[in-house]
């Protein structure tokens, strides 16, 4: 693993001056400083005179972007802790420039009710070096939990619809029809058709026994199944007037369900399904075998496009390490999901040079947007007044991803030896210095984050 440093320093610190770098926020790029005073954003100017007793940033020739807000990460706690845990996958969160993280409800035992919301954030206010928020998950027997949420202290409402690598899968039709008329907020959606997908797997068990291609995942978890799911959940929020944001979209298909602009159905694109396509299946194998899977370069080609023009309007991970020792079983055996968060920023900015999309589109739907949608109070961007959340970012120095340098408990990437051509510098976590120059500081603690009392 990294080394991390246990310094306190910066949590002591009540200013901090970020000078020389080149601001990326709200469509445009403009040489500021940034002055943060307890923890908040106290002036963005031209330039700005350190206060006595002010640590100081310097960010020249560097970028300076609002710290990513991942809406779908899985860090494991409680219950399946051997893979991950809300300290070690912060500590990835913030090397990676994510200084918020929203994390899924399908752990042990799964987050449906507030009782288990306010248990995860106590062990994030103990443990995360990032902000932190949860969702309250779905199932066919909790409406009543969802209609009595409280919307202020939840990230949203999460139903597997159709698929759940949890348990918790909801198929019942008129608790769907209940949950998308009476949730109080926001409701995302895992959208596969298991069904579907049940009969594609007994096909393959037919035709290779127990020894399925790793290359077969995509047909499996097939586009039909991703598809009907997604139009599914499309109908319902039409009809119930509910707030939908369908997570992970991976076929060309499913985009034609969303409209660029519409801010009550929406869709969002994980960095593994813009980056790889099912070539990478025959190298990596089980290391990019997830749910939804990763289909063809179509897709891919589809979906970045999807990004540059709005119609997917969130970009985040679906961060959800398992163990190298799990990974290595047969396809059946092998568990779906991957460790991304470290590196998402990164990639995210290799497609920039690649020129899928520009710097100002990344930031638009990794900080601004997020925040947007779920009504994050004061944060996902650089205004003065909202709380100090962001990346330095070194456009002219490299990364390259190796084991020892990395934070999750897992402690594999499926990027391993993959040359970034960018390098995270700093990571501001409300104000206080959380990772810099290739170390934690471990005295940095996220907050909770906060949501307004009306939602719908």
């Amino acid at each position: 693993m990294a080394k991390a440093s246990g310094s306190k320093l910066q949590t002591r610190m009540t200013r901090l001056l970020i000078t020389g770098g080149k601001l990326v926020n709200e469509g445009s790029l403009s040489e500021k400083d940034l002055l943060i005073k307890s923890g908040r954003i106290e002036r963005i100017e031209d330039s700005i005179s350190p206060p006595s007793g002010t640590e100081i940033l310097n960010a020249e020739g560097k970028l300076v972007l609002p710290g990513l807000i991942d809406d779908q990460v899985h860090f494991r706690e409680p219950g399946l802790t051997h893979k991950a845990c809300i300290h070690t996958e912060s500590q990835a969160a913030v090397a990676g420039g994510v200084t918020t993280f929203f994390e899924m409800p399908n752990v042990s035992p799964p987050t449906l009710n507030m009782e288990r919301i306010e248990e995860k954030c106590s062990i994030a206010q103990r443990d995360s070096l990032a902000n932190y928020a949860f969702f309250l998950g779905a199932s066919n027997e909790n409406l009543e939990a969802v209609k009595s949420a409280d919307p202020s202290r939840i990230a949203g409402v999460k139903i597997f619809m159709g698929s759940s690598t949890g348990n918790m899968l909801v198929d019942e039709e008129t608790v769907l029809e209940g949950i998308f008329r009476n949730a109080p907020t926001i409701i995302t959606t895992h959208c596969e058709d298991t069904p579907m997908i049940l009969a594609n797997e007994k096909q393959a068990r037919m035709q290779f026994g127990e020894e399925v291609p790793f290359s077969e995942h995509g047909i499996i978890r097939s586009r039909e199944a991703c598809l009907k799911s997604s139009s599914m959940a499309v109908e319902l929020a039409r009809r119930e007037n509910a707030k939908l944001h369908v997570l992970h979209i991976t076929t060309k298909e499913e985009l034609g369900l969303f409209v660029p602009g519409d801010s009550r159905i929406t869709a969002e694109a994980c960095v593994h399904h813009l980056w790889f396509e099912e070539s990478g299946y025959e190298e990596l194998g089980s290391q990019i075998k997830c749910n939804p899977a990763i289909k063809t370069e179509k897709d891919r080609t589809a979906i970045r496009e999807a990004v540059k023009e709005g119609r997917i309007s969130v970009l985040a991970t679906d961060h959800a390490p398992h163990t190298w020792e799990e990974k290595q079983n047969s396809y059946f055996n092998a568990p779906a999901g991957l460790p991304l968060i470290q590196h998402s920023l990164l990639i995210m900015m290799e497609m920039v040079k690649q020129g899928c999309f520009s710097l100002e589109t990344v930031v638009e739907r990794a900080c601004h947007a997020p925040a947007r949608l779920f009504q994050v109070l004061d944060r996902g961007y650089l205004r003065e007044g909202y709380w100090a959340d962001l990346v330095v970012v070194d456009p002219e120095s490299q990364t390259v991803v190796g084991d020892s340098q990395l934070f999750s408990k897992c402690g594999w990437s499926p990027f391993s030896k993959e040359v970034f051509s960018n390098r995270i510098d700093f990571t501001v976590v409300s104000g206080q210095v959380a990772y810099r120059s290739g170390e934690l500081v471990l005295g940095c603690r996220g907050q909770r984050v906060n949501f307004p009392t009306s939602r719908r």
